[in-house]
């Protein structure tokens, strides 16, 4: 039996940037429609929502792309709303979005004032409203999960870029309070901490960034996974909110779950 099977799910950060490999939000789309769920396929590139969706589609899933933007709340309501008129309900919401180097993130002497508010904007204001604009449709149901991502760098004592690591931090306390106040209404928070992974941002960005190759970047970062020397993927993100999706953690509520190849162990 699949295990969302007729539910009704909202990815945000459905596309992926260019590179080798599959981003989280796309993995996890393409894992919910393989396990029966309905998607909105969210995300600022329509095209690369779009090819969410047809990757979905053509495994027999049901998948719609649809545009918005986290910095601009109207638009995230528009997702909401538009799940809502299409399916008559929304099940699950899946925070993805995220930038670090991307969103010209730095250490603190170099830190401006513009990369730290486009950060938070993208990184934390977006979850919250996405999750302000949903919790009415999921309250009045009495039932529904939120998964949001943050980040191993929320507890990694040498994490160097300042606001990725301050929005991640927040975005634990974000969905800890998020899942206590939602409690009475069957609504269950929760957020996973992805570690060093294996998707076109995380590596193919940075190898942008610093001008050098693809494989050494990658190599670099495998050398420093515990767990069998070797980076995450997007499937193994995708999986983990397909867990705190399903039924199966109907009594799991305001965890912060790393998928880190014992990253956080290594902490301290």
């Amino acid at each position: 039996m699949m295990r969302l099977a007729g539910k009704i799910a909202i990815v945000v950060g459905a596309g992926q940037s260019p590179g080798e490999g599959i981003g989280n939000g796309r993995a996890t789309v393409l894992r919910f429609a393989q396990e029966g769920a309905k998607i909105l396929a969210v995300d600022r590139d329509l095209v690369s929502a779009e090819e969410t969706a047809a990757l979905a589609a053509k495994g027999g899933g049901e998948c719609v792309a649809f545009q918005a933007d986290v910095t601009r709340e109207a638009t995230l309501a528009a997702a909401m709303a538009a799940a809502v008129e299409r399916w008559g309900r929304i099940d699950f919401l899946h925070n993805n979005v995220g930038v670090s180097v991307a969103g010209g993130d730095t250490p603190l002497d170099e830190l401006t004032e513009a990369v730290f508010d486009r950060v938070s904007a993208i990184n934390l204001r977006g979850t919250i409203m996405a999750c302000k604009h949903v919790l009415p449709v999921m309250r009045r149901r009495h039932s529904g999960a939120i998964v949001n991502i943050s980040s191993v760098a929320a507890y990694e004592n040498t994490y160097p870029l300042v606001a990725y690591k301050a929005t991640k931090a927040a975005m634990i306390a974000f969905t800890e309070q998020l899942a206590l106040h939602n409690a009475p209404y069957g609504i269950r928070a929760n957020c996973i901490l992805p570690g060093l992974m294996d998707t076109p941002m995380a590596v193919d960005t940075r190898a942008r960034a610093s001008n050098r190759s693809r494989a050494e970047v990658a190599a670099e970062r495998d050398a420093r996974v515990p767990l069998r020397g070797k980076m995450g993927t997007g499937w193994d993100v995708a999986n983990a909110a397909l867990f705190l999706a399903s039924d199966e953690a109907n009594f799991i509520t305001g965890v912060a779950l790393p998928v880190d190849g014992g990253a956080l162990v290594k902490v301290g």
